[in-house]
């Protein structure tokens, strides 16, 4: 079965996984690595395109790396754009990329809800303009003040103290990835609260220290948009994304069929793909979808498969993804305000996307909802597809490993690996 799903480079990682599920099925695998050092990250056809670029760069071992990725043939200037920075006259264009009435649009959702929940987004490092940005970003689209005066947004270290923020580091790509996170929030849940915990470092650790923060001090949904590669030792963090009553949502990854990413392969975590989401004027819903081609998924040789998911007869470990929402930049990433300095030359209004934008979007989307204890993993969402938006096309075999012509990385009806069970239509499946 393996030899089929996995090239040659990697039948030596499927038959361990199948060790491991033999030997001790149900529980966490521990032994050696599963996946050999040829198993490269980007795998053999891997090509990102040039006007694409990673914010966050390669992590070492024992550290996450932000998933954001930005245009970098998109610049759109500073300060609030629209109408509402010329009330009185002729309104500035609004920025490149996808608005929070797109967002709205795309998935069938209400521009009312969430109030009394809690989003926090998990990052490394500090983002001294966060807040600042942030009221850029809801004064251009006319979204109401979320601030820490209103009780609205908060900011703290991974000690939970609103003090002795972690330094920052202008080449870390984190305070991208920051702005993204809780601009997708707001786009999505203008009503909600909004908790950003920074994390001291991106070493694994820290990261766990910050999850477990932000489940304590009151997050209802707490998005995760970084990862890395499976793998042992992880183990040792796995109850620092697993909170009664929290729904936790990870992004899946951007490197194609590949090894599954740290946090997104935890069974208690609802693990988020990603789409190419554009407009389509010919249909009843206005938009399509499909299967973006870095959007990660794989097949865990770590974590075995939960009794809940169902539509994937060739893995016997855990599968990503379980749902999935827009990433893909040049089809329509989301507009993004960011003016500290990193490793992008144009600070201001840019273009982002990547599985990092699916992740806060779902977060959000359960917030809207408001069930997060629902969510104690991805389960509810297997008992209901027919409130989704199913992708049926795509691929993201060409992004890294082909799976042999299955659905673990191609787009079909139903399930499949990079889009999960598909996308949310409205709020009835959350």
């Amino acid at each position: 079965m393996f030899g089929r799903l996995f090239p040659a480079t990697a039948i030596s990682a499927a038959l361990a996984a199948v060790a491991l599920f033999c030997a001790a099925p149900g529980a966490t695998a521990a032994g050696p690595a599963a996946h050999p050092a040829q198993y490269d990250q980007h795998g053999p056809h891997y090509q990102r395109p040039a006007n694409l670029q990673d914010a966050c760069p390669a992590a070492s071992p024992g550290q996450v790396r932000c998933m954001a990725l930005i245009r970098t043939d998109v610049h759109g200037g500073r300060g609030v754009r629209g109408r509402a920075a010329h009330p009185a006259g002729a309104a500035d264009a609004l920025p490149t990329g996808y608005s929070p009435a797109d967002i709205r649009s795309a998935y069938n959702l209400p521009s009312a809800g969430g109030a009394g929940q809690t989003v926090a987004v998990v990052e490394a490092y500090d983002n001294p303009t966060a807040e600042a940005d942030l009221a850029v970003y809801r004064a251009t689209y006319g979204l109401p003040a979320c601030t820490t005066a209103n009780g609205c947004f908060t900011k703290t270290n991974q000690e939970g103290k609103q003090s002795g923020y972690p330094a920052g580091d202008q080449y870390t790509g984190w305070s991208l990835e920051t702005a993204l996170d809780v601009d997708a929030v707001s786009a999505v849940c203008p009503a909600c609260r909004i908790l950003l915990v920074e994390a001291d470092s991106n070493n694994d650790d820290d990261m766990a220290a910050a999850e477990n923060t932000a489940a304590r001090l009151g997050a209802t949904e707490i998005s995760n948009s970084y990862g890395e590669d499976e793998g042992w030792g992880m183990s040792a963090y796995e109850s620092a994304y697993r909170h009664p009553g929290v729904a936790i949502t990870a992004a899946s990854g951007d490197l194609g069929f590949s090894v599954p990413k740290f946090p997104a392969v935890l069974p208690s975590v609802t693990a988020v793909g990603g789409t190419s989401l554009v407009r389509d004027p010919g249909t009843a819903r206005g938009w399509s979808e499909t299967a973006w081609g870095p959007s990660s998924s794989g097949c865990s040789a770590w974590y075995a498969k939960p009794d809940w998911q169902t539509g994937v007869p060739d893995c016997p470990g855990r599968v990503t993804a379980d749902v999935s929402a827009d990433a893909d930049p040049n089809t329509g990433g989301l507009a993004v305000y960011d003016t500290t300095p990193d490793n992008f030359p144009y600070p201001g209004w840019i273009e982002a996307g990547g599985t990092s934008l699916a992740s806060p979007i779902v977060a959000a989307v359960i917030a809207l909802a408001g069930n997060p204890g629902d969510f104690p993993d991805a389960s509810r969402l297997y008992r209901r597809t027919a409130d989704l938006y199913d992708v049926t096309g795509g691929s993201n075999a060409a992004y890294g490993f082909d799976c042999g012509g299955d659905n673990l990385c191609n787009s079909a009806p139903g399930y499949d690996g990079p889009t999960g069970l598909g996308t949310p239509n409205g709020l009835a499946a959350f």
